[in-house]
């Protein structure tokens, strides 16, 4: 039998769970990561000296709709393949492939199709996103469509993910809301409370039921009251929640950020996209759903209401304005980026970390943190032109 091929990068500062190793180095055998270490004595097989970069885990995006022009929501497996790659190329070698709010039938047949490529190992599950949503709170979502969540309906588009189902989002304060995350709860899904009108004693009462995320915190839910708190406060405050932040200057506020990651810690905060097909793919008419969205200098809008789009956020941006912008220290960047959604999604035993054993994930930055290379399962995506 033929040996795996092994790959040497030395010379980096490397990001491991225990702390940055500098001046590390991190072996690849075949598709997974045999060792991440100090430089020592010289390798078996020939190094690339990547002297001036850092080497992180690859990024793990648990809520994305799309990229490069096609949308996981109404694209063909092709379609979404290229979304897929998109992504990969700007450092998110895992994700979750989210939806909009559709019709019930629609929406099963869309998790049918998209449970073939998490079987394949192109996607690590779906995200209901919608329509068990608040009209209140619907963003860019059609309200016409929205329903409560009944737990008969999440159980529907459960079975039709056969079972690669990893997160639905959920105004829990209406009918059916609590019912359904118990239901989520005892099947492994995560119950995530977003698109909400909810009080914080409701809020509360879902996390209490087995609720254990924010989807995109602050964002199309009420804001802090000083009387009334409202959910934002009990979701930054209950250490079994961790919140989705989208950190593209465009969401959030640099203060609400830091708020966000003050109150909750680098352990229960987890970056995401929330990329709409526009991602990496540019300015223009698009569609969301039924919804007509205008992507004009990079941010997203509907083009009825003007309501924030989703965004055409990538990864490495996320992390490159947590680190030279927010100030967030490079390690607590790593845990956000990929340690927890990894940990969330139940996949931390393959990805989201540099250690051996794992899949060979991993993003090369250069000094200013931009990439400069993606490593997915010890192939190449970009390859670094260094060393």
């Amino acid at each position: 039998m033929a040996s795996s091929k092994v790959q040497v990068l030395s010379g980096a500062k490397v990001v491991l769970p225990t702390g940055t190793v500098d001046g590390g180095r991190v072996i690849v055998d075949g598709t997974r990561i045999a060792g991440a270490l100090p430089d020592g004595a010289a390798p078996e097989s020939p190094a690339r000296d990547l002297s001036g970069h850092w080497i992180v885990p690859g990024f793990v995006d648990m809520h994305v709709h799309g990229g490069g022009g096609a949308s996981f929501t109404s694209g063909t497996p092709e379609e979404v393949l290229r979304g897929v790659r998109t992504h990969r190329e700007h450092g998110t070698t895992t994700m979750v492939a989210s939806t909009v709010t559709g019709e019930m039938d629609f929406l099963a047949a869309r998790a049918s199709l998209l449970a073939e490529l998490v079987q394949q190992g192109d996607l690590a599950g779906i995200h209901f996103e919608g329509p068990f949503i608040s009209p209140c709170r619907k963003g860019a979502h059609s309200e016409a469509l929205l329903r409560d969540p009944d737990p008969a309906d999440v159980r529907k588009l459960m079975d039709a993910a056969h079972g690669t189902a990893k997160m639905f989002t959920l105004a829990t304060e209406m009918t059916g809301g609590l019912d359904s995350v118990r239901l989520l709860a005892e099947h492994g899904v995560i119950a995530a409370i977003g698109h909400t009108d909810a009080t914080y004693e409701q809020t509360v009462a879902a996390i209490d039921a087995g609720a254990t995320v924010a989807t995109h915190l602050y964002n199309a839910m009420p804001a802090i009251g000083h009387r009334e708190p409202g959910p934002i406060v009990a979701l930054l405050e209950d250490e079994r929640v961790t919140v989705e932040l989208i950190n593209d200057g465009t969401h959030l506020h640099p203060a609400a950020f830091e708020l966000a990651y003050h109150h909750a810690g680098a352990d229960r905060v987890a970056l995401i996209t929330d990329a709409m097909d526009a991602a990496g793919f540019g300015d223009g008419q698009y569609q969301l759903g039924p919804l007509a969205v205008e992507v004009r200098d990079g941010v997203a809008r509907l083009v009825e209401g003007g309501s924030i789009a989703g965004s055409t956020l990538t990864l490495d941006t996320a992390f490159r304005r947590s680190v030279t912008i927010d100030g967030l220290p490079v390690e607590d960047a790593v845990r956000s980026l990929s340690a927890n959604p990894a940990r969330l999604l139940g996949i931390d035993d393959k990805v989201g970390s540099l250690e051996p054993g794992k899949d060979a994930d991993l993003v090369v930055l250069d000094a200013e943190f931009k990439i400069a290379g993606v490593m997915r399962k010890g192939e190449w995506v970009i390859e670094p032109q260094v060393g």
